[in-house]
């Protein structure tokens, strides 16, 4: 693994801008937007950017939570789909970059809460863009459930861009 030092050094000249996503399809629409946007050949012959994308996989007991007695017993099975879905998650990220011909790309998933991952990936890059995508949920929701975007927009120590998906036209 490569030290910050080294990461660093690696992409003198440009500037590091990392993408978050999960499973959902409003962080690959986000991903997507970002690289027709910032990395598409229309927007230049090369991007003033280095590609990050990080993928936050949650810790088995954070998905079970306070579950009781036999909780032990599942955790193996929940790392197992966690890791699976992870994998999922990085595989449909590649296939994006390689569809958008996006080859110099950093992928990696990350143990941990979805906002502590993506404000620690901006200070380990030093990134100067985060984007993540927004699942535009209402106030109560965000509320109850958090906001990965809303916790980045004021925590993480760069320019936080939020992708939101339009709403299908009637």
């Amino acid at each position: 693994m490569a030290t910050e030092e080294e990461a660093a050094a690696s992409v003198v000249g440009k500037s590091v801008m990392v993408v978050g996503i999960d499973d959902s399809e409003h962080s690959f629409y986000a991903l997507q937007w970002t690289l027709l946007h910032f990395f598409s050949p229309a927007a230049g012959s090369s991007s003033p950017f280095k590609l990050v994308v990080v993928s936050a996989k949650p810790t088995p007991t954070s998905v079970i939570g306070l579950a009781g007695p036999g909780a032990a017993d599942v955790l193996p099975f929940v790392e197992s789909d966690l890791r699976k879905i992870s994998l999922r998650v990085i595989e449909k990220a590649k296939e994006i970059c390689t569809s958008h011909s996006v080859a110099d790309v950093e992928f990696e998933v990350v143990e941990g809460d979805a906002r502590n991952v993506l404000c620690e990936a901006v200070d380990k890059h030093h990134a100067e863009i985060l984007v993540v995508g927004s699942h535009g949920y209402g106030a109560i929701k965000r509320t109850v459930l958090g906001s990965v975007s809303d916790y980045c927009a004021h925590h993480a120590h760069c320019t936080v861009m939020i992708v939101k998906k339009p709403k299908p036209k009637h």
